[in-house]
């Protein structure tokens, strides 16, 4: 359109629209025409204006920039977008607050979402994380109880501190991430200011199909900083959207927000024989066994220009990996590779990768068709199915070669993970390297949320956690909530 032409309102159609303020109706007042039909669709679309919420981590805000990779780590693996020193790879990044809702505070005790979206040559590769190195539980399977317990009460469609600690009391596996998240840590101030992490197990391969199990950190620049609970309370009141706007901010004043990347890699053999399950996402492994190694810096520069198709239509899945990225047997990622795009289907639609954030920056050559809202071409008239007689795309192997094959043995059942004092010890061991402010801090956290518990047996099966993995932890918990327990006997009482 030149510069002089009239930018007129139209509708979905194109057609120009003639009234936006008053509907058509059968003279004055008189009653509305259903013949105004720009009316029946703009109330139409407002209806459909939001999506579904996501389930969890509805509450976000995102960014875009680019990785930079800063060191060689060929030699590990042979994915494209880390071959090069120097090397950029545009990129998306989304942080969210995980159990509540889109209208909750920013700086609520919950975990952040940490999702990243790399747009490589060889695809999208998504690294879908957190804030924290660990995890509440260990199998998927439990997946939707935990979140249940995180939401509403079915009858009071209020948060039910008795579901919360009933669940995860009897999952004594969620003690490790359970204090991360009480202690300050919990409550970022910023998403400037916190860390990210991959939290599982992740698979490299190199050119010579050597492999590696790998795990991921984003060292926040900035710095890591967080509010104290009453703090964190108040900016609810104060500013229920602080952080979110703090990155707007952030980037609009023409500055950067930085994570430098690392990673910890384990040789394959040493999996079987490392002093606890190294895909156990509940677990973190030793820094003194498998130190920091440098990779790259994650560089945030410019904001969304519309929040609703860059930053809530945008869809990450653990699942888009690419040549020389692949997984673990992590029970967890093993769940989160179905359930993650299975969620994008429902809330965004079948074809919500053909979304511009959400689409590759190359080109997509495929035998999908059909479905709502498929807004390209549908493929034309090539064929849709493979082999046909008639040109591509066929499968590439190449991208593939020299990847070995996983190895898998042992019986087909379900497998149940054994309780030991392993689960106990890096719990514990957190407690141990706090400073006594912060240990303060955590045992007042823990005493603020588990007084609303009101069946006593759930708080004292909490607390009887807390001893095992330090005693002076738990007893003072215990004395916070005035609870008298025989640490002693091992059965609770009811």
């Amino acid at each position: 359109m030149a510069d002089n032409e009239k930018r007129y309102l139209t509708t979905d159609a194109g057609i120009p629209v003639r009234d936006n303020t008053n509907s058509i109706t059968s003279g004055y007042p008189g009653t509305t025409s259903l013949e105004d039909f720009y009316l029946v669709e703009k109330l139409a679309h407002f209806n459909r204006e939001r999506v579904p919420e996501r389930i969890v981590h509805a509450k976000g805000a995102g960014a875009f920039g680019y990785f930079e990779v800063t060191n060689d780590v060929t030699k590990y693996t042979k994915a494209a977008f880390l071959n090069q020193v120097g090397k950029r790879t545009p990129m998306l990044a989304r942080f969210s607050t995980v159990g509540g809702e889109k209208g909750s505070a920013d700086s609520a005790r919950d975990p952040r979402g940490f999702a990243l979206k790399f747009y490589t040559e060889e695809g999208n590769y998504d690294l879908v994380g957190n804030n924290t190195p660990v995890f509440f539980i260990r199998d998927a399977i439990k997946f939707p109880d935990f979140i249940h317990t995180q939401k509403r009460n079915p009858q009071t469609n209020a948060k039910d501190a008795n579901a919360f600690w009933d669940f995860l009391s009897l999952t004594p596996e969620s003690l490790h991430q359970v204090t991360i998240l009480f202690s300050d840590y919990g409550t970022p101030k910023t998403y400037r200011n916190m860390h990210g992490y991959g939290s599982h197990t992740f698979k490299w391969i190199n050119n010579e199909g050597q492999a590696f199990w790998v795990k991921y950190h984003f060292i926040a620049e900035a710095g890591s900083d967080n509010w104290t609970d009453a703090e964190a309370t108040r900016m609810a009141g104060e500013d229920a959207d602080f952080a979110t706007v703090d990155l707007f901010n952030h980037i609009a004043s023409g500055k950067e927000v930085v994570w430098n990347c690392s990673v910890q890699i384990m040789p394959l053999e040493d999996a079987a024989t490392y002093r606890f399950d190294p895909f156990d996402v509940t677990k973190v492994w030793y820094h003194k066994d498998y130190p920091l190694i440098p990779v790259g810096r994650m560089v945030l520069n410019r904001n969304p220009e519309n929040y609703f198709a860059e930053i809530e239509q945008a869809a990450f899945s653990p699942a888009s990996v690419v040549p020389g990225i692949t997984f673990s047997p992590d029970k967890m990622l093993q769940g989160r590779l179905f359930a993650y795009a299975d969620a994008h289907r429902y809330r965004v639609g079948a074809n919500y990768e053909q979304l511009p954030v959400n689409r590759p920056q190359v080109e997509v050559r495929n035998h999908y068709r059909d479905g709502s809202m498929r807004f390209d071409g549908n493929g034309g008239s090539t064929p849709n199915y493979q082999p046909n007689s008639f040109g591509g795309p066929d499968p590439e192997t190449s991208f593939y070669q020299n990847e070995p094959a996983a190895q898998v043995n042992g019986e087909v059942r379900h497998h149940s993970y054994q309780l030991t004092d392993i689960d106990f010890e890096q719990p514990g061991r957190l407690y141990e390297i706090m400073t006594e402010e912060q240990r303060t801090h955590l045992v007042n956290n823990f005493v603020g949320h588990m007084k609303n518990i009101t069946v006593p047996a759930i708080a004292e099966r909490q607390v009887r956690h807390f001893y095992r993995a330090n005693a002076e932890w738990g007893r003072r918990v215990a004395e916070g909530l005035g609870l008298k327990i025989n640490f002693d006997s091992p059965v609770a009482a009811d």
